[in-house]
């Protein structure tokens, strides 16, 4: 399955795994509670889809790559302990706790999680002398003689066979005691999400154009070459953060990355033609409708995949300024929130004859911007937060503080206090209506350039498809009206539709031509009772 699956299904398993009954008890018991373990290609996101799995069921996460531990560490140093039996004295090996266990007490202790995923990746790539103590922890939930804490759910990830040699394979008897989920490299899965994680444009565009490159390992006489997912989030990274210097990416930089020579060279040629296109088509003219006719004339008789990469140009662009429109909308709305909280608290105070000492100078404003500011770092201790979601709080915590502080620094309080902070979150809400009036005019000139290059051509399918893909887009168009988009999307629709209905006419009629070659006395009977029902 792919991974957006994968990621439903554990989440799933471990809500089942944490529910309780009404006396407080798990409903699975922690010895039936089995433990997941994520089988599939390096670099496709297993990692990362456990992170986002905590912080959607706000419990703790702690991950270890098994390969980094010896047999020391893992299940703790021995030592000699007495005991006695049968009235007997003896000496016994006990062992100290293991790092492991002692960093998911650490986590507990940290961020107030008591539930929680133990993650422990290439867990079937351990050396021989740690072997055994996997399976012990696969079957049994312990590290030596110390248990993981109840509530703790494992969950484990290796690769197979293919991609790493140092593999050993798992028994019956251990598979029989584990949840195995298989996964795949899926590249519409991972586009969906590569819009949302800002992934470079380009990469996006080119894979589209080169999907048998997404993922891909192959075994040569020069050894290993690859491809990844994570590989190319990586280098789009490292793209954005070069365009801001002014350094060029050429393929010895893009091998760094993408280890596959042929790959490596075929993206650098696309990113410097893709480069090159934004300065030749004037991409920000054209998104402020600002369309000449040499450029339409340009495009009409240029290559198909120069027609996409300009498309993917105006996608990249309209993605930027959607996102900021939904980042800023976001942040003014936890702002009015605490707008709200503020007037409220200022209906609460008993004026007359209160001490104003204590809500002067904005004391008031002050009570709310500490209060946001331990709520911060509390979420933050308890990482359940985004990096996002953490800039948009912290930027709101700063607003918050120039506000108490501009109260301060004018010795206002009260109502008037109130009508100042009023007119400083009015500018706040003016920025994001241009934010948000700008991405609208530039949609609406990107539909123009689009009729005008393309008309409803393939390139008008691909442009209405990838805002249909794009989350931020997604969320801009759930909120703002664009005529053109309804248009174009509808009749997109509509082809949908009326593609599906010709493959499913198409397999129907495939059936009946086997029916008749097979049994044709019956293929007769069943077309011609059904002739008479349609004439009844």
């Amino acid at each position: 399955m792919d991974i957006k699956r994968a990621k439903k299904e554990i989440k799933d398993s471990i809500e089942a795994y944490l529910h309780k009954d009404v006396f407080g008890e798990y409903m699975i018991p922690a010895i039936n509670q089995r433990p997941i373990l994520l089988m599939g290609p390096p670099g496709v996101g297993k990692t990362q889809i456990m992170e986002q799995i905590a912080r959607e069921c706000k419990i703790g996460l702690v991950a270890y790559t098994i390969t980094h531990h010896t047999r020391q560490s893992a299940i703790g140093l021995p030592f000699i302990e007495k005991k006695e039996f049968g009235g007997s004295l003896y000496s016994v090996t006990e062992y100290t706790m293991s790092e492991i266990i002692a960093s998911v007490y650490e986590k507990i202790e940290e961020s107030g999680h008591k539930e929680g995923i133990l993650f422990i990746d290439e867990i079937n790539c351990v050396s021989e002398t740690l072997a055994p103590t996997m399976l012990q922890f696969l079957q049994c939930k312990m590290f030596g003689n110390q248990r993981v804490p109840s509530g703790w759910i494992i969950v484990a990830a290796g690769n197979p066979p293919e991609y790493n040699k140092s593999v050993r394979e798992f028994d019956v008897v251990t598979l029989d005691r584990i949840k195995k989920i298989d996964i795949e490299a899926d590249f519409e899965v991972w586009k969906e999400y590569a819009y949302q994680a800002e992934v470079h444009p380009a990469v996006i565009s080119y894979l589209d154009i080169k999907r048998d490159y997404f993922y891909k390992i192959e075994t040569t006489v020069d050894g290993k070459l690859f491809a990844t997912a994570r590989g190319w989030e990586d280098l789009s990274r490292l793209i954005k953060v070069y365009e801001k210097l002014g350094k060029k990416v050429d393929r010895d930089v893009v091998y760094q990355y993408i280890q596959h020579w042929k790959i490596a060279k075929d993206f650098a040629n696309y990113l410097e033609l893709y480069t090159k296109y934004k300065k030749d088509y004037g991409l920000e003219r054209i998104l402020a409708g600002q369309n000449d006719e040499s450029t339409l004339e340009k495009i009409k008789f240029a290559a198909f995949d120069e027609r996409l990469s300009v498309v993917s140009l105006l996608l990249g662009r309209l993605g930027e300024m959607m996102k900021d429109s939904y980042a800023c909308d976001r942040y003014v709305t936890e702002i009015y929130g605490y707008m709200k909280q503020y007037k409220e608290m200022l209906g609460d105070i008993e004026w007359e004859g209160m001490d104003e000492k204590l809500y002067a100078n904005g004391g008031v404003m002050k009570t709310i911007y500490r209060q946001a500011a331990a709520d911060l770092e509390e979420t933050k201790r308890k990482e359940e937060l985004s990096r996002q979601e953490r800039g948009m709080k912290e930027r709101v915590v700063h607003t918050l503080e120039t506000y108490w502080k501009h109260l301060k620094e004018h010795r206002l309080s009260g109502e008037a206090g109130f009508e100042e902070i009023k007119k400083l979150f009015a500018k706040e809400t003016e920025n994001r209506e241009v934010l948000i009036e700008n991405a609208a005019r530039a949609l609406d000139a990107a539909f123009d350039f689009m009729e005008d290059a393309f008309g409803e051509g393939q390139e008008m399918v691909v442009f209405i498809t990838e805002l249909n893909t794009n989350f931020y887009s997604v969320q801009f168009l759930k909120d703002n009206d664009c005529d053109k988009y309804y248009k174009y999307n509808k009749g997109l629709l509509l082809d949908e539709r009326r593609k599906r209905f010709w493959i499913k006419w198409m397999k129907l009629n495939l059936k009946l031509r086997e029916s008749l070659c097979r049994h044709p006395r019956r293929f007769f009977e069943y077309t011609d009772s059904k002739y008479a029902a349609e004439c009844r």
